[in-house]
C-alpha cells in the first residue's frame, strides 16, 4: 500500500465505491511500529488465528474468553456497525444484530485481514477500508451505531493514553450521537500474567507484534475518557474491557 497517493479503497454493495485519502496538511504515521504491528497476519496465520487466539490464548493465556468478549459484541452494535482491525470476522460473524440486515464497513491496515474478514460475512455485504487508524481518516458524512476496536490497541506503538486518545479522536467524529465505541487490549501492567502470558509478551514486543509492555487500566481510562464520555473499564485476566459514548 502505498501512502502518498490513494490510501483507503472501499467496496461493497452497501456503498458505493469510494477512494479515502488522509486529510490536507496532516502527518501520516506510517512508521515501521505501525506496519511490524499488522505484518504478522499472512493467509497462513489468518487460517490458523481463530484456533490458536481466540480458542487457546484468550482461554489459557490472556484468561479472557472469546464468549465474554462475544457478549460485548451482542450488548453494543447497532445498526450501522464500524469494526476496526477486523482479524478474521470471528465476533461479526457469531454476534447477535439488532437488525437482519446491518450495515458493515471494515476497515484495517492488514488487506489479508480485510479480505478474510469481508469473505466471512459476505452474506451483509460490509464495506472494506484498507486504512492507518492513528492516520486521519475521511469517511464523510457516515455515522455509526457502533465501532468496534477489538485487540487493537496493544498493537499500535507508544503509550496506551496517547493512542486510545488518538484513535478516539480519529473515529469520535463518525460516531452516531448515542452510539457507543468499544472494544478489547491485553494489557502489560497492572494485571497478572501467567508464565506463557510473560513469555508471550515479552516475544512478541521484542518482534513488534506487541507495543504494550507499559500498557495499565489507568492510561486506557485517561485517554478514553478525553475524547468519550460514560467510559467504563472493566479488566478480565489479562485483558481490558471498554465502552464509551460520543
Amino acid at each position: 500500500m502505498s501512502y502518498g497517493s490513494a490510501l483507503f479503497h472501499v467496496g461493497g454493495q452497501n456503498t458505493c465505491p469510494r477512494t479515502f485519502r488522509a486529510l490536507p496538511g496532516e502527518e501520516l504515521s506510517s512508521s515501521d511500529e505501525v506496519e511490524a504491528g499488522q505484518r504478522v497476519y499472512t493467509p497462513l496465520v489468518l487460517w490458523g488465528y481463530d484456533l490458536l487466539v481466540l480458542g487457546f490464548s484468550n482461554r489459557f493465556v490472556w484468561r479472557c474468553r472469546s464468549s465474554t468478549m462475544l457478549e460485548r459484541y451482542n450488548a453494543y452494535v447497532g445498526e450501522r456497525h464500524l469494526d476496526v482491525g477486523v482479524g478474521t470476522g470471528w465476533f461479526l460473524d457469531h454476534c447477535t444484530w439488532p437488525v437482519e440486515t446491518p450495515q458493515i464497513t471494515l476497515l484495517d491496515l492488514n488487506e489479508n485481514s480485510l479480505s478474510v474478514a469481508s469473505k466471512r460475512i459476505r452474506r451483509y455485504a460490509p464495506a472494506t477500508i484498507q486504512a492507518n487508524v492513528l492516520d486521519p481518516v475521511d469517511l464523510g458524512d457516515v455515522r455509526f451505531d457502533s465501532i468496534g476496536v477489538n485487540y487493537l490497541f496493544h498493537c499500535l506503538p507508544g503509550e496506551l493514553e496517547s493512542k486510545a486518545a488518538t484513535v478516539a479522536t480519529s473515529l469520535r467524529p463518525y460516531l452516531a450521537s448515542d452510539g457507543a465505541l468499544f472494544g478489547s487490549t491485553i494489557l502489560g501492567r497492572g494485571v497478572r500474567h501467567n508464565l506463557l502470558g510473560r513469555r508471550l509478551m515479552r516475544l512478541y514486543n521484542r518482534k513488534g507484534i506487541f507495543s504494550n509492555l507499559e500498557d495499565d487500566q489507568r492510561g486506557l481510562e485517561r485517554g478514553l475518557s478525553s475524547k468519550l464520555t460514560g467510559v467504563e473499564v472493566d479488566v478480565v485476566g489479562a485483558v481490558a474491557l471498554f465502552a464509551g459514548r460520543q
